[in-house]
Formats: C-alpha cells, structure tokens, sequence
C-alpha cells in the first residue's frame, strides 16, 4: 500500500482525541480522588491526576479500529496490549502485587507468542520463545521504570515510535507503519499535558500499554520484514528502545551494587541523577530525548550499512552511554549518611566501590574494545568496508598479534596509573609515548610473525594516530561530562564571585566545581589587573575591579565575594570588605596551610 495523503487523517485524528481525553480523563481521576501524592521516593511535589494511560489506550484503539486495515498480526498486538492495560489499571485502582503484574505480563506475553510473534535470533525456537518472553516483560517494565519524570517516558516512547513507524515503511510494511504513526501520534497529544510541568501521570496502566504494544510492536517488524540480514533483526528493535533499556539495566546494576531490591522505586534513575548534576528537569528530559533520537536514527543508518560497519557504529555508541553511565554512578543523589555508611560496612559493597573507584578493569576492556575500533577503523579508511575475503582473513589474523603488544606496552608504560578525573597534559604526554611504543612493538610484531606479508603499512600509520585519538578522548571522557554538563548552578547554591583571576582564583574555581558539597554557584572572576579585564577562564568572563566591585555584585546578583589570594593586603581587604558591604554581599577568603604535627 503505497503513501497517500489520506493516511494523515488516521494520525490526525489519533493526536486530536488525546487531546480530547486527556483533560477528561485528568477531571475524572480529580474527582474520583485517583491521584498521585508525593513520596520521598518519588520525583513529583504536588498531587497529581493518574490514569493518563486511559486517554492514550482510547484513542489508539478507537482510531485503529476505525481507520486502520487488518493485517496478520494487527489486532493480536491490540489485545494483548490491552490485556496489559487493563493488568495496569487494576494496580493503579487496587495495587496489585509485584508478582500479580508479572504473572499478567507473562499471560500477554504466551498469548503474543501463540499467534506466532517472537524475535528470530536463534535456529532454536524454544530458545527463541524464552527470549521473546523477555523481551515483553523486559520493555514492559523498563518503560514502567522511565516513567520517573515529567514527559519522560510518553516522549521516549513517542521517538522509539515515530523511529518504529519509519523503519516499518522503509521494510515495506505501509500498514504497520500507520498503526504505530497512530500510537506515536496519541502519546503526542498525551505529552502536551505530560510535559513539565505535568499535570496529570499515565500510572500503570498507560506504562504497561506502552510497553507492551512497543515491544511487541518491534516483534512485527523483525517477524514481517523484507530484510532477512541477522543484524536488522537483532539490533533495530534493540536501538529504537536502547534509552529504555540502558535506564533499566543502569538503575537494576546500581541498586544490587548498593544492597537495595531493583524493584524498590527511588530517585537514582539516569534522568534524576542529570538534574543532581545541576540541569533542570526540563534540559534532563530533553537530553534523554537527544540520545533516543540519536539511537533510533542509528538503528535506521545499520539497516542500510555493511554489517562491519553497522557493528562498529553500534559499539562505538554503546561506549559513549557507557562512559556517560559511569560518570553518573558517581553522582550523590541520596542525602542518608547513615544509609550510605550500612552499605559500606558490606563488605562485598566495599569491595565493589573501590573497583568501581579505581576502574582497572573498566579500562582494561575498554582499552582492548579502543584497540580493536582503531584497527578496524584504519582498514576501513585505507580499503572501505571489510567484505573481501582476503582483507577481512588478514584483520582477523594480525588483530590478536596487536591486542597483545599494545595492552603489555600500556601496562608497562604506565597508562593504568592514572584517575581520570583529574587527566593533564602530563598523562596525555604518557598516552602518547605508550601509543607510539605500541605502534613500533606491533610493527616488529607483525613483521616477525607474518613478514608483512598482504599487511599494509599505511594501516599501522593510521591505527597509531586513530588510538591515541581514542584512547585520549576516553580519558579525558569525564572532565569533558563536567563541561557539557551543568555545574552548581542549578543547585541553589549561593551566587559566588571570584576576587583574582590567577593561580589562585583558577584553583579555587575548580575546587568550587569538583566540590558539589560546597553549593557554590560560580559567576565569574574580577581583579583589579585592567589586562585581565574581558578575558575568559574556564567559561567565566573577568569583570574588572578598582572601585567598580559594588556594581559587578549587583548586576550579577551575586550573594558572596571570595578572595583567591592570601598576598592581598590589610588595606586593600577592607577595601573590598566595604564594597560587599554596600552592595550587601558577604566576603570570604581562601586559605591554604600547610601546618606542622608536632610529636
């Protein structure tokens, strides 16, 4: 069925009846007392209307049952998506038990497989049954935990979605495609009053239904499609729902490390520990809505791609969420000392932390993931994609050769000494000598062992150069997190400018920044040095001083003043301590000390 105009009216018609129900829907459960109170465990602060899942079951299945054709596996998708609505509603109505929703999820699940869905990617069907049941239960419940945060989980939804519909057009499945551009388009119309701040919540029983039909969604396009390549088949529905997932697998893996039940709600989610870092709920969401973009255009782009070239983009954007999911296990999010220090005292917790500290391990397999994308990308710059016979037999031979060489020579020069945090130009210096000794150790390894024979030198020369660019760009992964990311001021912290912008001012603006307990809100630097006047430090501009303090404090609001230097004179402190007076702001001073213990 070719595109026609007329199919928009389906969507249209879709996003204007959420709209309708929506507001009808959030009266209702106001009325009816069916509202979501605040917790401390949970993210909202008012009373909030349930049942948002209502508006958008409505007017998925009215539309599709008006205006939707029929195809083979449509209405089994429907009902059994709705079988799980109604296991949703039943908890937000008369909360039901863990196990209650899970035997319910397992019943929708049999019923989908019964009429022949499941995901193909192994020769054995029972296999392949056992891991479709996962599959529905996994993003069922996956959806249900991003659903933490105002448009959080309607809006992933949607882009997994409206992504979905695309690759169901461009596999030659018009009718699917419509059915879920039908979805996409009354999750839409749900957002609008979702959105922070929301005004009313899908519960249960929207987060089951969207699950569900998402996933088993995804099996009608790994069961119906044109493209019978394995990689389509298994990464597609895997990326177009990859936000989902990692949230789950991110929080599941950090609450076991902390001795908490993965199943326990709390504010620790990849979204909650974002605005921890100082965004606003608002930027947290639309950053999350970034990468599930970006995920499901890649799951577009792999379709079309050599499978080594798909597999690389694939690993390549699994690294960075890693990184990124590493960096925000650091992030407090919870204030309990006492619950911070019963976990400590475990001693397989205390062991956990320490390697998760020290990160040796990480690095290791990082570093030999790094070593393996640096060759394959030099032999995919010099001779394209790796689909001759002879070029592909060669990698696989020499790769081993230079995992060996080039793992001992970072081991010996030192590149596992380091904390990433704090990389300089000192460690960068170490990565590169330990980079150009790899480089020269694989060549005389490669020449021994195979006499260079069909190995291109112009290969080694580009594998060196791409390495380093990788090894030092996952190094320096962490302070870039630091820039891209917000710091204190969206903490509520106080408003704190920076008297000298040298050394000193330059070394209290990163303990400020590495510092959260502090709450400091850095605004910028000023010194009296007319030079320095306009320039820029780490992002923060330099105002000028000599008598112009009092009004600097009041143009950026600034609620404390603190001198970076102990070479300032008596005079010239009271000096300053009169313009914070008059502009009503409280100095401070830095001190550094070095003091003697005596016996």
């Amino acid at each position: 069925m070719p595109f026609s105009p007329v199919q928009i009216i389906p969507v249209a018609l879709s996003f204007a009846l959420a709209l309708i129900f929506t507001p009808v829907v959030r009266a209702l459960a106001r009325r009816w007392g069916i509202v979501a109170r605040p917790k401390i465990d949970r993210w909202h602060k008012k009373p909030t209307a349930m049942l948002g899942g209502v508006a958008i079951w409505l007017s998925t299945v009215l539309t599709y049952a008006l205006l939707i054709p029929r195809t083979t596996y449509g209405w089994y998708v429907i009902g059994a998506s709705t079988f799980l609505f109604l296991v949703g509603l039943a908890d937000d109505l008369l909360h039901a038990k863990p196990y209650q929703k899970l035997i319910g999820q397992i019943m929708g699940s049999a019923f989908i497989i019964y009429y022949g869905l499941a995901l193909p990617w192994t020769r054995f069907a029972t296999l392949n049954m056992a891991v479709t049941i996962f599959w529905l239960i996994g993003i069922t419940n996956a959806v249900n935990l991003l659903d933490n945060m105002d448009g959080l989980a309607a809006g992933i939804a949607a882009i997994a979605s409206a992504f979905l519909a695309l690759s169901f057009a461009v596999s030659g499945q018009p009718v699917e495609a419509l059915s879920v551009a039908v979805f996409t388009a009354a999750l839409a119309g749900f957002l609008v009053y979702n959105s922070n701040p929301a005004s009313i919540f899908m519960g249960d029983c929207g987060s089951m239904f969207i699950g569900f039909f998402l996933a088993s969604a995804a099996l009608e396009h790994a069961s119906g499609g044109r493209s019978r390549s394995f990689l389509p088949v298994l990464a597609v529905p895997i990326l177009i729902l990859f936000i989902p997932i990692f949230d789950t697998t991110f929080v599941t893996v950090i609450r076991k490390l902390s001795g908490r039940a993965a199943s326990q709600g709390g504010r620790d989610h990849t979204s909650h520990r974002l605005v921890a870092l100082g965004m606003s709920e608002r930027r947290a969401v639309w950053m999350l809505y970034l990468f599930a973009g970006f995920a499901g255009l890649l799951a577009l782009v792999v379709r079309e791609l050599k499978s080594d070239v798909s597999i690389a983009l694939i690993l390549g954007f699994t690294i960075v969420l890693t990184l990124l999911g590493v960096y925000l296990a650091g992030v407090k999010v919870y204030e309990d000392a006492d619950e911070a220090r019963a976990l400590r005292d475990k001693p397989l917790f205390a062991f956990l932390i320490d390697l998760s500290y020290k990160r040796r391990v990480f690095e290791v397999l990082l570093d030999v993931v790094l070593i393996i994308l640096a060759y394959y990308g030099s032999y995919l710059l010099r001779f394209g994609p790796l689909a001759e016979i002879g070029t592909l037999r060669i990698f696989l031979r020499t790769l081993p050769v230079l995992v060996f060489v080039k793992m001992a020579t970072f081991l010996v020069m030192g590149v596992y000494r380091g904390i990433w945090r704090y990389t300089s130009i000192d460690d960068l210096i170490v990565f590169a000598k330990a980079n150009m000794l790899g480089s020269i150790a694989s060549v005389l390894a490669i020449l021994f062992a195979f006499r260079f024979e069909g190995v291109s030198r112009s290969v080694l020369i580009l594998d060196g150069l791409l390495l380093l660019m990788l090894v030092t760009t996952s190094r320096m992964a962490f302070r870039l997190f630091r820039k891209v990311l917000p710091v204190a001021n969206g903490l509520g912290g106080s408003r704190v400018l920076i008297y000298g912008a040298g050394d000193g001012g330059e070394l209290l603006l990163r303990e400020i920044q590495n510092n959260r307990e502090l709450r400091y809100a850095p605004v910028g630097f000023v010194d009296d040095d007319p030079k320095k006047s306009g320039k820029v430090i780490h992002g923060l501009r330099v105002f000028g001083g000599n008598g112009s303090l009092s009004r600097i404090c009041t143009e950026q609001r600034v609620d404390e003043v603190v001198i970076s230097s102990s070479r300032f004179t008596e005079e010239r402190v009271q000096e300053i301590l009169k313009d914070c007076e008059a502009a009503h702001v409280t100095l401070k001073r830095m001190r550094i000390e070095i003091e003697k213990i005596s016996d």
